[in-house]
């Protein structure tokens, strides 16, 4: 008799020690509760960025680790899809929004419904966690909408299903050098694309005896020597409302829609390529220089074009000798200060251009559940912030813009963010940004032959929005 007692008293404190009620003993939640570690890839940021959120993830989740890899950007693509191909692929990984249609076959959009376990603290007097399975419904198309900025929904929703969500969303912004301009008597940077903004380049550029251009006001005009000419220009279309594509076909030499005898695109890049033309007034960047990104941050360009994380890039580049501790303080040091893409003035809507990543899974992963769980739980607006405060990112939320707009130099991405937009959506995104790089180079080297070029670029870039045949 005592035998038996004593076994189920050892047995009753063996399944209150577990860390499971007695009713909560079920088949479904001892297999939920098994150990899984999610191997999670991505080309930027470090592990100590999302230390919070990992945190705050693996007490939600105790059985759930989460395997944090850093590639090599250079390395990052080719190792992707040489894993996914032998079946030693993340469970997570990070692509640009551009890649989506390219990496569509691989990827497992995000279910309706997620089932997880989840732990529970239960008793007044004496404390005990208990866990329970809950099945929960996922991000909708609708939520993803109110949620996140618009450009998101636009990219990462194909055939009606969200294939990945961003932490962040970048957007291009105008970098000038306040020396620079201070040395001009240039009060403030120009705020649209008209009279002002190419006064003001003629001012910044000097030339010496031989006319050769020595110190650039503004790194625009070029292709391969131009730090994202292929979103300057694209930024031109749009902002002179030619879509560069529509319905997967390539648009921009299209005739305006107002019936009038003007092609906006052509325009565009016209307007463009002037900068770069030695027998047209605004004539401040050539086809010999470096790149605009060196010639920045020595001091020999007066503006140049970027995204924020081109910040960390410029720091990396001049940090010896800084007195400053954070990356404002740097950016003052150099006397660079950063405002708005400028806008084409006649245009009350105004036009930005976005570049971001997006969190994914992948269609080999035997833990897709919880790997779109993580996603879902990291880019919610009370776990995303810690990673932007860590990062400096603009946000992809629509819930933080505010905020960040109170953050120096941060302010200025996050003011574009809720009219920017993607400008390409196909299969080769660096082969598109390859296209208009070479069709700008060849306008500088045949300007009379412009239509020409663009029309056969056009044929170029047509070939990269869709998969090509096997």
């Amino acid at each position: 008799m005592w035998k038996k007692i004593s076994c189920l008293s050892l047995l009753a404190i063996g399944l209150m020690t577990s860390g499971f009620g007695c009713r909560l003993q079920s088949s479904a939640v001892k297999e939920s509760m098994q150990p899984i570690t999610l191997n999670y890839w991505r080309a930027w940021d470090e592990p100590d960025d999302f230390e919070e959120i990992l945190t705050k993830y693996k007490a939600l989740h105790p059985n759930i680790t989460i395997n944090y890899r850093k590639l090599r950007y250079e390395e990052y693509e080719k190792e992707i899809i040489n894993a996914l191909a032998e079946d030693r692929g993340p469970d997570i990984f990070s692509i640009e929004s551009s890649w989506l249609s390219r990496y569509q076959a691989k990827i497992s959009p995000m279910p309706d419904t997620i089932t997880m376990v989840y732990p529970i603290v239960k008793g007044t007097i004496k404390k005990e966690t208990i866990y329970e399975l809950r099945n929960s419904r996922s991000l909708t198309i609708k939520d993803l909408r109110a949620n996140f900025v618009d450009v998101v929904a636009d990219d990462v929703i194909i055939d009606n299903k969200i294939m990945g969500l961003p932490l962040s969303v970048d957007t291009l912004a105008m970098f000038y050098r306040k020396d620079l301009f201070n040395n001009e008597g240039i009060i403030n940077p120009p705020a649209y694309w008209d009279k002002n903004f190419q006064d003001t380049v003629k001012r910044l550029t000097k030339r010496d005896a031989q006319g050769q251009i020595i110190q650039a006001g503004a790194a625009i005009g070029g292709g391969s020597n131009v730090e994202r000419s292929a979103d300057i220009v694209a930024a031109l279309m749009l902002q002179s409302r030619a879509p560069v594509i529509e319905n997967g076909r390539v648009v921009f030499n299209r005739q305006s829609s107002d019936g009038s005898n003007y092609y906006p695109g052509i325009d565009a890049v016209r307007f463009y390529s002037d900068f770069a033309n030695i027998n047209k007034e605004v004539y401040c960047w050539d086809k010999s220089l470096g790149n605009s990104f060196d010639l920045f941050v020595r001091g020999q360009a007066a503006i140049m074009f970027g995204y924020s994380y081109h910040i960390p890039l410029i720091i990396a580049a001049r940090r010896t000798g800084f007195t400053g501790g954070d990356a404002g303080q740097y950016l003052k040091d150099l006397n660079i200060g950063i405002s708005k893409l400028p806008q084409i003035a006649s245009t009350s809507q105004p036009v930005n251009i976005a570049n971001y990543w997006v969190e994914t899974v992948s269609k080999k992963s035997q833990h897709s559940n919880e790997a779109w769980d993580f996603i879902q739980f990291m880019t919610k607006a009370e776990n995303v912030g810690s990673y932007l405060d860590k990062t400096q990112r603009p946000t992809a939320l629509r819930s933080l813009i505010e905020e960040q707009l109170s953050k120096e130099y941060l302010d200025v991405f996050a003011s574009q963010l809720l009219t920017a937009r993607s400008w390409y959506r196909g299969y080769d995104s660096a082969m598109a940004h390859k296209v208009i790089g070479e069709m700008i180079d060849g306008v500088l080297n045949a300007p009379d032959q412009l239509e020409a070029i663009i029309n056969l670029a056009i044929g170029k870039l047509q070939q990269t929005i869709a998969a090509p045949s096997q």
